[in-house]
């Protein structure tokens, strides 16, 4: 009988050999990460600022995209979806362009989508547990669904009040948890390599 316990085979050599070459890294992990959580505190300090950055961000790709798009509807354009990319590529890079031009208007309208896109996904989550509510466990997607939407439904009544700071909150707090969560992984590779 074979011990579930035991580190040996195929697998565990392999993982064993890749946590060897990223502990010998451990300090670029603790100083990315170090650098994220700086750069969330920062964001805290500048929510408005940081807001924008995210408009422009997300307003750049946009661009990307719908010229992309674009590119692709005119490179096919004998293919019956011409009309459908060209439609496509002009509402994304229109809406990047309005990102990039006036971004306060920008994170209004993007803050307005994330309302709405909560909205609609605590309500599929609702539905969903409502139609399988019988089963074992399906309890914490209802959970799931009523937070969701109910994050949704504030983010949408606070609208637009909240769409100078809420994006910028968002990054903020991201930033954070993948600071901390990387910190402490170059914390641990570098335990574990003695």
């Amino acid at each position: 009988m074979r011990n579930s316990d035991s580190n040996t085979g195929p697998a565990s050599d392999g993982l064993a050999q890749a946590l060897n070459e990223l502990g010998a890294h451990w300090g670029w992990f603790i100083a990315l990460g170090a650098v994220l959580l700086a750069l969330g505190f920062i964001g805290f300090a500048y929510v408005f600022a940081a807001t924008l950055v995210s408009v422009i961000f997300i307003g750049t790709l946009m661009l990307i995209g719908g010229v992309g798009q674009l590119i692709h509807a005119w490179r096919v354009k004998h293919l019956a979806g011409f009309l459908f990319w060209t439609a496509s590529g002009l509402l994304y890079a229109g809406a990047g362009v309005l990102a990039l031009v006036n971004p306060v208007a920008g994170a209004s309208v993007l803050t307005l989508l994330l309302g709405a896109t909560l909205i609609a996904v605590g309500a599929l989550r609702l539905w969903i547990w409502f139609n399988n509510r019988g089963q074992r466990g399906w309890l914490w997607l209802a959970l799931s669904g009523a937070i969701t939407l109910a994050t949704g439904i504030l983010i949408a009544a606070l609208w637009p009040g909240n769409s100078l700071w809420l994006l910028g909150l968002i990054l903020s707090i991201d930033l954070l948890f993948q600071g901390w969560s990387t910190l402490l992984l170059g914390l641990a590779l570098r335990q574990r390599r003695g």
